[in-house]
């Protein structure tokens, strides 16, 4: 990853987002030849030179403190994942920024694997880095697809979102739940702008989907928490999950997401056809796996 054009096309979509009546910024009679705030506006709003932003958006500004960093982000307006995402791109590696690197495989403690068992009212996996699916239980498969049954390097959100054509049919919002998902990659590769498997995925994706590109190039990033899914499952039809995504103690990398049912509604009903029709299976627990 070219860290210096990270660095300025993630300031400059931010600040082309924002109008200057937005950010409070009064009309000074010039005429404006770019969308939303300019560099020496953003300058003021943070209280720093137009010459230290300029070297701050074209990836030359040093190691910024957190102070600047925070300014920066004030002035943006970012949300505390961009903020997350700017601390990440302008801060050196081997600073503070975290988990700079990647390496070796993600392992998914016994206990962990115990609970995926204990949620089998649910759908719920595991994800890793690079939205890799870690473990799941029989209706996370059920209502996904079964990662389980694909070579350990398929097992991943995004190559399943982006590239299996089952994915487009499974939900009216895929093209939600895709760009989401790529916005998750983004953050990604900021948190590990060494990790080569990452590299390669992005580089598979962008190669082999249509939509990757504009998506990745509008520098979105997403640390996915909570919110609503809806699925369209051949089986039992139309599904409708409150999902939480719960990052885990000891392992910032993995997440645990749940899907959760409303109890009396129609997707309760089906969920439970379709843990019947899982539970007959129970060699289907989930294996254990590295990726």
């Amino acid at each position: 990853m070219d860290r210096s054009a990270e660095i300025a096309d993630f300031l400059r979509t931010r600040r082309a987002r924002i109008s200057p009546d937005a950010a409070g910024v009064p009309a000074d009679g010039r005429a404006r030849r770019v969308p939303g705030l300019r560099r020496d506006e953003v300058a003021r709003l943070a209280g720093i030179s137009i010459e230290y932003y300029t070297r701050l958006e074209q990836g030359r500004g040093g190691n910024p403190s957190p102070e600047i960093i925070d300014a920066v982000a004030g002035a943006l307006r970012l949300d505390p994942t961009e903020h997350e995402h700017l601390t990440n791109l302008l801060t050196k590696p081997g600073g503070a920024a975290r988990r700079a690197s990647a390496s070796g495989p993600q392992r998914v403690r016994p206990g962990l694997y115990m609970l995926l068992q204990t949620l089998d009212h649910v759908p719920a996996f595991v994800l890793g880095r690079r939205t890799d699916i870690l473990a799941s239980n029989a209706l996370g498969r059920a209502v996904l697809t079964d990662f389980e049954a694909l070579p350990p390097s398929g097992r991943n959100l995004a190559r399943f979102l982006l590239l299996d054509p089952e994915s487009r049919s499974c939900s009216d919002e895929w093209e939600r739940y895709a760009s989401e998902t790529v916005a998750m990659l983004r953050l990604d590769a900021s948190r590990h702008p060494n990790d080569k498997q990452l590299a390669d995925l992005i580089g598979e994706l962008t190669v082999r989907c249509p939509e990757f590109s504009g998506w990745w190039h509008d520098h979105k990033v997403l640390q996915r928490t909570h919110g609503l899914k809806t699925y369209r499952n051949a089986l039992v039809g139309d599904l409708e999950f409150h999902y939480e995504a719960l990052t885990l103690p000891g392992d910032p990398d993995q997440t645990l997401c749940v899907y959760n049912v409303e109890p009396g509604s129609p997707t309760a009903e089906r969920v439970q056809l379709l843990r019947n029709w899982t539970a007959p299976n129970p060699a289907r627990t989930s294996a254990r796996t590295e990726v």
